[in-house]
């Protein structure tokens, strides 16, 4: 009387579950809004030097940066640096780069600022996930929030780069870790056959809710500072989670703790208008404690361990630069809405609606053309579009092909959205599942890690426009050639230890894509197995 058949016996989609998914979608929504909070405060617009006391209109030539002053003959001039500039704010609004004039000179300092988001993202997954092993994940999924929301509240008080970036480092802290484990407690309370709609239709259309909404909020409230407030506010509905929801039963069976999971499971079947007879609950509890009592003799494989044998060091290397290249550049083509003639609060919320279909294409057409196939084409075909977007901008006058230009970065942001989720299963199922969760992980840690440098690279577009994009791409192509030699895991029965994850698609060509094949029967793998050992 495992988990799941006792889940079937309380309900695994009720009541309970209707609440938990509505909740998880309030959780996606927070997450959206606190994510790209970064974005939305750090707009630059277009300016010039203001003109200088002694400005004349025939002798002054006033520049991005430098303010050029003639003669009266006009046989010499003088350049001097600007020392203040005149914005063309969308709808008045007032950015970090605006009020603090990090433009010109200083414009590294935003870069410089926002990349600490990043860092405390790679640290803030590790020391949350340890919490979340320690006081269950519930009380984790509350805290991890509620400091995002916190680095964000303290960021609008602060007016020099070092107060800058430390409240960006601890806004980065709970960059995705709220949304993940939210998407753990769904993933264990929720029964199979709705896990895929609720797990991606619910992320698709709430996350792109909270995309949609938050240029126009912060249009409204006309200035940054203000922005971050309104965008901190929603973590407090959070703090009712515990009071709604119930800590994870399989958290709570890892650590002993039979009866409180018990009178969870009642709960929910209470909730759910159900009646468990208590026979079942002390079968469950009997297959746990043996359980438990028998996992003393586990597998002592490691992460480590993926990186001392062949096949699976080259596995596990790939998908560490993998899981880089594709965070840097869902942030970047997320972010770099700038300079193709819409304004990029308008061009930011209207792209944000890629993200339901490109939930969507994963559901459709994954199992069609198989992992690896679906994960190589949103590489390729995201590197394509990119570099065209980067040409277009470098060559075409935003003034007269706006419109096409936004298509354009709407479809590059698409392809980032399909090839981060395409990437996440993935990887999963590559890895052994005796290190499965560590390794997951840790390759996500790897990736948010490398995203510090996205900042940096959105600044190389101060001196040549099209540089982002075409870097990006260029990153993609590489992504999409790597991952031509992972093995494909379709049909396939998924290796649960090191050792058979070394010999795991032995043999299988680097062409090789079910879509063009006869299925594989979901026993091969075992065949192949057994003949190997």
């Amino acid at each position: 009387m495992d988990l799941q058949r006792v889940l079937e016996k309380c309900g695994n989609f009720g009541p309970y579950q209707i609440l938990l998914l509505g909740l998880y979608g309030y959780t996606n929504i927070v997450s959206s809004l606190h994510y790209f909070s970064q974005t939305l405060i750090s707009f630059t617009p277009s300016h010039r030097c203001s003109a200088p006391a002694e400005y004349s209109q025939n002798l002054t030539l006033l520049q991005t940066c430098n303010v050029i002053q003639y003669d009266a003959d006009l046989t010499s001039h003088r350049d001097s640096k600007c020392t203040s500039w005149d914005f063309e704010r969308e709808s008045n609004y007032e950015s970090v780069t605006t009020e603090l004039k990090w433009v010109c000179d200083d414009a590294y300092k935003l870069a410089v600022g926002q990349s600490f988001f990043f860092i405390g993202s790679a640290l803030g997954s590790i020391f949350f996930g340890y919490l979340a092993d320690r006081i269950g994940r519930l009380p984790a999924c509350v805290l991890t929030t509620l400091t995002g929301a916190s680095g964000d509240f303290f960021t609008s008080f602060v007016s020099s780069l070092p107060w800058f970036s430390f409240t960006r480092f601890i806004s980065g802290l709970s960059m995705d870790t709220q949304y993940v484990l939210m998407y753990i407690l769904v993933f264990e309370y929720l029964s199979p056959q709705h896990r895929t709609f609720g797990l991606n239709i619910i992320l698709g259309v709430f996350y792109t809710i909270g995309l949609m909404i938050s240029p126009w909020i912060a249009i409204w409230l006309g200035n940054w500072r203000s922005y971050l407030w309104a965008a901190s506010l929603p973590a407090l509905g959070m703090l009712v989670y515990p009071f709604c929801l119930h800590e994870s039963v399989e958290w709570l069976l890892t650590k002993g703790k039979f009866d409180k999971a018990v009178s969870n499971l009642r709960s929910i079947a209470k909730f759910n208008g159900r009646k468990v007879e208590d026979s079942v609950f002390d079968e469950f509890i009997k297959h746990y404690r043996e359980k438990l009592n028998s996992s003393q003799k586990t597998s002592s494989d490691t992460f480590m361990g993926m990186l001392r044998t062949p096949r699976l060091r080259k596995f596990t290397i790939i998908l560490l630069i993998k899981s880089m290249i594709i965070t840097i550049a869902f942030d970047i083509l997320s972010r770099n809405v700038e300079g193709v003639g819409i304004s990029p609060f308008k061009l930011f919320s209207y792209s944000g609606f890629v993200v339901l279909p490109g939930g969507l294409t994963i559901i459709l057409f994954q199992n069609k053309i198989g992992r690896k196939g679906m994960a190589c084409a949103s590489l390729f075909v995201g590197a394509i579009i990119t570099a065209a977007t980067g040409y277009m901008v470098g060559i075409l006058d935003p003034a007269n092909y706006s419109v096409l230009l936004g298509i354009m970065v709407c479809l590059a942001r698409y392809g980032a959205v399909v090839a981060y989720d395409a990437e996440a299963q993935y990887a999963a199922e590559i890895i052994p599942t005796s290190v499965r969760g560590r390794g997951v992980a840790n390759i996500h840690v790897v990736g948010n890690a490398f995203a510090f440098f996205s900042s940096y690279i959105i600044y190389l577009g101060t001196f040549y426009k099209p540089l982002p994009s075409l870097l990006i791409s260029f990153l993609l192509i590489i992504g999409g050639c790597l991952c031509l030699t992972l093995p494909e895991t379709l049909h396939k029965q998924l290796p649960q230890t090191l050792e058979e994850g070394e010999i795991f698609a032995k043999g299988e060509k680097w062409y090789f894509f079910p879509c063009f094949s006869h299925r594989v029967p979901s026993n091969e793998s075992a065949s192949q197995l057994e003949s190997a050992n």
